[in-house]
């Protein structure tokens, strides 16, 4: 079993109106579609997703992945139009149209479309839009998984944490930021399965991955950027975790050019256009 054989597939769900999955809740698929295709939340996702989580994708350093971007049938053609005209120089990427329905089965189903015939274990990540991974990650993820070669013998599932990132807004005076060590967050984890199990990285509570898979962290820095705006689900609640962003520095903008292919100069074109 060599990792250089395994399939990589990352995820990510753009603003798909899921039954669940969402810590926002709404009374029906038509009432979330409406909140989630909103004209200034949905240009608020286009630009974060063109400002932080496209660029890694497009550096990295191993370049053989297949990228998963989920929406719904129902996307406004405009919103398509604008989506595939981002994507169309990636060439990894898959859009997939689903029906409105249950979270993890539909991301489960989506990440399985994608997968190939082959017997080495399938090495799967996901991301939300805002998101973004070091331009070495999927190189580092299979480096992982080489080392860890007994573990993905014994184990249906073996989960891959690289804990060390940044929270960072993207905005039209540059990017603000702070950096953090986080166990078992999103952007930067990853997840094996062996070849013949179809439960994927979308089976289970990412927070909970240990209860059910051995979970292997790596602090190496500079593995992720988690998007950070007014429109992420995860800040629509009260009693919010909060974060003391400071603008880069010139230092810093140089780090985030070299780790994660974002410029700062691209971002404030991208959030100073019309």
């Amino acid at each position: 079993m060599d990792s250089r054989d395994m399939q990589v597939i990352g995820l990510c769900r753009f603003s798909y109106p899921a039954l669940g999955g969402f810590q926002v809740e709404h009374d029906s698929p038509e009432t979330r579609a409406a909140y989630l295709y909103d004209p200034a939340r949905i240009d608020e996702r286009f630009r974060m997703f063109e400002a932080f989580t496209l660029p890694a994708l497009h550096a990295q350093t191993d370049p053989d992945f297949t990228f998963v971007v989920v929406i719904g049938e129902d996307f406004p053609a405009p919103m398509r139009d604008r989506l595939e005209a981002l994507l169309k120089d990636l060439p990894q990427t898959q859009i997939q149209a689903w029906p409105s329905g249950p979270h993890r089965e539909v991301m489960r189903d989506a990440i399985n479309v994608a997968r190939d015939d082959r017997k080495a274990p399938c090495l799967q990540f996901r991301m939300d839009d805002d998101d973004a991974v070091s331009v070495h990650f999927v190189e580092r993820l299979r480096a992982l998984a080489q080392e860890c070669r007994p573990l993905l013998r014994h184990h249906p599932h073996v989960a891959f944490d690289f804990n060390t990132g940044w929270v960072a807004s993207p905005g039209a005076d540059g990017i603000r930021a702070a950096q953090v060590t986080e166990a078992l967050w999103t952007p930067a984890l990853a997840m094996s399965a062996k070849g013949q199990r179809r439960n994927t990285i979308m089976n289970f509570g990412h927070s909970k991955l240990g209860r059910f898979m051995p979970v292997v962290s790596l602090p190496t820095p500079h593995m992720f950027l988690r998007g950070h705006n007014d429109h992420n689900d995860s800040r629509q609640k009260e009693n919010i975790r909060r974060f003391k962003l400071e603008p880069l520095d010139t230092e810093g903008e140089a780090l985030f050019r070299a780790e994660f292919n974002v410029d700062a100069d691209a971002v404030r074109t991208i959030y100073t256009r019309a």
